[in-house]
């Protein structure tokens, strides 16, 4: 296969898996937990993912979010907006193309300290190949769906 021809493909990809393009909770969420039950502190301090425990838990942005350790969730307590997956922990590099898409704990990524999330392991390869770009991109389109007055 062409790069061009996986390069669409994995924009089809996540136009299919989009079923819309606006936010109905700040955070990507299952059965109200975020990020499938894995501690957003462990991906900056053991650089890995780190399954969080059900017993260890903290609320924020309409989702509970788990943690591995107390002392996890303390810091992210603490510092939320370090410790929390960009744009909510949806995919970024959906995100970079105005879609709202699910992740995979597995599919990380920590550039300049922010943790960035993606739908898989093959698109978080697209979306290294420009993650300047890609972050414009998703910043802009997460400002827009943010600014919605479910939001504000």
């Amino acid at each position: 296969m062409t790069k061009a021809f996986k390069l669409m493909m994995t924009v089809a990809i996540l136009a299919a898996l989009s079923a819309c393009t606006t936010l109905k909770t700040p955070t990507f969420a299952v059965d109200d937990v975020a990020i499938r039950g894995y501690d957003p502190v462990a991906y900056h301090l053991v650089q890995a993912p780190v399954i969080g425990d059900p017993q260890i838990t903290y609320v924020y942005n309409d989702a509970t979010w788990r943690f591995s350790s107390e002392e996890n969730r303390d810091r992210f307590r603490n510092d939320p907006d370090r410790y929390a997956p960009q744009y909510g922990g949806f995919c970024a590099y959906g995100m970079s193309r105005g879609f709202v898409v699910s992740t995979d704990p597995e599919a990380w990524t920590i550039v300049d300290d922010t943790l960035y999330l993606n739908y898989s392991l093959g698109v978080r390869k697209t979306w290294l190949k420009d993650v300047p770009g890609n972050v414009s991109k998703a910043d802009s389109h997460w400002r827009d769906k943010i600014s919605q007055p479910e939001f504000e």
